[in-house]
């Protein structure tokens, strides 16, 4: 499939970064990138965001991990990863030539404690100088409150970023909670975030009734897919009537007509997730959707579609 010609200017301009067009890939579900440069070019894309990684190797949770639900899927990967500095050997020549095509960037940081997520930032602004931006996934347990959340609360989402606010001169982007979204989004912007991506899986169970037992290895998991697409939809419009900051909409998006109701709900940005897992080309056919959508919105350019929702 090739990338299309748009006759409506698809460029934006999320967290300070300058995007040729609003597609973002939502972390974890693309891998480094590389994995699908055999189905498209990857740098028709606006933007990608790598799997999120900790300051230090993570062994995730043990297997069952992921098992199909209706409209979805749900996961308990654990954020599993090898540590920054090997995820930069491994992959840092290929996203430093992805961005010089003009593909944005985004590397996740991943933390159990404020220090975790400290040290993780203070990594990424040493060894990955390929990063235009930080997201900051304050949807991890922490360990010091017994296994809550990070981003649960104004005061966990905000002790995120003020800790790491002055460790790095990039943007930094919260990947926000599934909870109390306009409360945390205020917060979130007294605090010095640059942007916002929504939402993050919502918590869920799967249970085998022939084994009364957990589907997975969790008894709870994150769930994903068309099956929280809608709900991601209100708590972005939620965000963005609380709030200036920009927001990136994530959640359920298997169209171009999906994407669009995030940016009429007031998305900046979208990131394609669970369907890259179905169909590895689906994030570029959403961006030829997304633009046919425009131009027949009759607009220059995407931009004045933002926040366009009239009830």
């Amino acid at each position: 499939m090739q990338s299309p010609n748009p006759t409506v200017d698809m460029s934006v301009s999320f967290a300070g970064m300058p995007m040729k067009n609003p597609i973002n890939t939502a972390s974890g579900t693309y891998g480094q990138g590389y994995q699908f440069e055999a189905f498209y070019p990857v740098s028709s894309l606006g933007a990608i965001t790598t799997k999120g990684c900790s300051a230090q190797p993570w062994d995730g949770n043990p297997s069952p991990r992921m098992t199909e639900i209706t409209s979805g899927i749900m996961n308990s990967v654990g954020l599993e990863n090898p540590g920054i500095e090997a995820f930069v050997k491994s992959y840092g020549t290929y996203l430093t030539n992805l961005g010089k095509k003009d593909t944005r960037i985004i590397v996740q940081a991943a933390g159990h404690t404020l220090d975790e997520y400290v040290e993780a930032v203070e990594k990424y602004e040493e060894f990955a100088p390929f990063a235009d931006a930080i997201e900051l996934n304050v949807s991890c347990p922490n360990v010091a409150a017994g296994g809550a959340a990070m981003g649960g609360t104004p005061e966990g989402a905000c002790a995120v970023m003020h800790a790491v606010r002055n460790r790095t001169s990039k943007p930094l982007i919260v990947k926000m909670a599934p909870v109390n979204v306009g409360e945390i989004a205020r917060a979130l912007e007294d605090a010095g975030a640059d942007g916002l991506s929504l939402i993050n899986t919502i918590p869920g169970m799967a249970i085998n009734v022939h084994t009364r037992k957990s589907k997975l290895s969790r008894p709870c998991a994150g769930i994903s897919g068309p099956a929280i697409h809608n709900i991601a939809v209100r708590m972005v419009w939620e965000a963005y009537k609380a709030c200036k900051l920009p927001l990136c909409g994530i959640g359920g998006i298997t169209s171009g007509e999906d994407a669009a109701e995030f940016i009429l709900a007031g998305a900046t940005a979208v990131s394609v997730g669970t369907a890259n897992l179905v169909d590895p080309g689906s994030a570029l056919r959403i961006l030829s959707e997304l633009t046919q959508w425009a131009v027949s919105q009759g607009v220059s350019n995407i931009s004045e579609l933002i926040g366009a929702f009239e009830c």
